[in-house]
């Protein structure tokens, strides 16, 4: 029973086809076939079976997948106690990130860095909170959030570490006539045209609740990903709109203001698949991020207090 097999249909099981699998893996599916052939060869049963689409697993394929789980962590834990009695943390760490919570952390990530035996390579993108979970199957560290929870939906099975929970202000022009206050109220807010987010991105759910408290649908003017483009509209006079208070460093013309009254806070969090997350290098990385986003809370904290 060899461990590329049971890697294989563990991906199968993951990934839900063979393209898929070879995408990931940038392998063609006619070599993975090949492999799945001399799997089901050696162990003397059928492992897939043909469906419209593609194929899918057997019971005994299904029976070996979760079974594969087990044996690989195992196997991945004992590649950790080899790195470490090697010393110190090595190799290669993906990370995929959300691009506003990835400009704060990884910066200081890369200058901490600097000299080890640890090198990164990163992708980001912006998702809807339960597509976060996904994006680890091919990521060893996922930096996402969630507006509900200290673990994003659909992340429950995964390793999830707090990195920071970051208010989200209203970003006004600074000639709007809310400027003027402290402090805003879903009521102050509602009678605004906003720049908003995708439906079901985790930004949607204040305004969505802020329509409950009031019983006023906002207008949105537009749905963005982006925050910068959101914050120049705003300077523009464009709308208002949801900003994150630590990773945001308003451009001129732009101002926030706390929003009161309503849930307005994210968790930033570092999600990694536990035989991933058993790699030294992959929890040496997890361990700075999370220093890093403590030391964005302690500053917000103090330029909150001048």
């Amino acid at each position: 029973m060899e461990v590329r097999h049971l890697d294989l249909l563990r991906e199968i099981a993951r990934r839900g086809s063979l393209v898929a699998v070879a995408a990931a893996a940038h392998r063609t599916p006619s070599a993975l076939s090949q492999q799945l052939r001399t799997a089901e060869r050696e162990l003397g049963v059928k492992l897939v079976e043909p469906v419209s689409r593609g194929i899918r697993l057997t019971a005994a394929g299904q029976l070996l997948a979760e079974g594969a789980e087990d044996i690989l962590q195992r196997i991945a834990e004992l590649q950790a106690r080899l790195e470490e009695s090697a010393g110190s943390p090595r190799g290669q760490v993906r990370i995929g990130t959300l691009p506003s919570a990835g400009e704060a952390l990884l910066p200081p990530l890369f200058r901490e860095l600097a000299g080890t035996a640890i090198e990164l390579d990163l992708d980001d993108f912006d998702l809807a909170e339960e597509d976060f979970a996904a994006q680890t199957l091919d990521a060893d560290i996922v930096i996402g959030h969630s507006l509900t929870d200290d673990v994003p939906a659909g992340a429950s099975e995964l390793v999830s570490t707090l990195l920071v929970r970051e208010p989200l202000d209203i970003a006004l022009p600074e000639q709007h006539p809310l400027a003027e206050r402290s402090s805003l109220s879903p009521e102050d807010v509602s009678r605004f045209t906003w720049l908003g987010v995708p439906q079901r991105y985790p930004f949607d759910s204040i305004p969505v609740a802020v329509e409950q408290l009031t019983g006023r649908s906002i207008n949105r003017a537009v749905r963005l990903r982006d925050n910068r483009l959101v914050e120049a509209l705003v300077a523009e006079g464009q709308g208002i709109a949801l900003l994150p208070r630590f990773t945001t460093r308003p451009r001129p013309g732009v101002v926030l203001r706390p929003l009161t009254g309503v849930r307005a806070e994210r968790a930033i969090v570092a999600l990694s698949r536990p035989d991933r997350y058993t790699r030294l290098a992959v929890r040496e990385v997890t361990d700075r991020l999370a220093a890093i986003g403590h030391q964005l809370t302690e500053d917000g904290k103090a330029a909150e207090a001048v």
